[in-house]
């Protein structure tokens, strides 16, 4: 089967990159895993608050990845895999896909204007050590543009 790993967050181009990987599983057979990511909170001075910090964001990135498998579960009908992980962005996706051989393609959505993103750099920069194919998904397409390419 099938796997479409989709990295989600509160930006338009993570919206992108989850509808066009649901759209892609739908028409494969396949299914979407979806992975939030709480940053290391780098205030250390008390670890209480520290602690409270980190457990605040944890808890808005579960949020947001369960309303995101709450829409793609309404519109194709399959729960996807929800995973949420704390550290950096970049070590914590390499090893989501060392210990998912199953992940057939990373997809991840480039910003509409400006720079891409942080993790669409890292990974297009790395591409090569990747376990799966790379698939940016432009942050400007409509729902139809989406919906034709997928």
């Amino acid at each position: 089967m099938r796997v479409y790993l989709v990295i989600v967050d509160e930006t338009e181009e993570a919206r992108v990159a989850l509808r066009f990987a649901s759209r892609r599983a739908a028409k494969t057979g396949g299914m979407v895993h979806i992975l939030a990511l709480v940053p290391r909170q780098s205030f250390s001075a008390f670890g209480a608050i520290q602690e409270t910090i980190e457990e605040e964001a944890r808890n808005r990135a579960e949020v947001l990845a369960n309303s995101a498998a709450g829409e793609l579960a309404f519109e194709s009908g399959k729960m996807p895999q929800i995973a949420v992980k704390v550290g950096d962005g970049n070590m914590v996706i390499a090893e989501y896909l060392q210990d998912h051989p199953e992940v057939a393609a990373l997809v991840l959505g480039a910003a509409a204007e400006g720079h891409p993103g942080p993790l669409v750099t890292h990974f297009s920069t790395h591409a090569s050590g990747l376990t799966c194919p790379l698939f940016v998904i432009p942050g400007s397409l409509t729902t139809e543009e989406i919906d034709r390419l997928s």
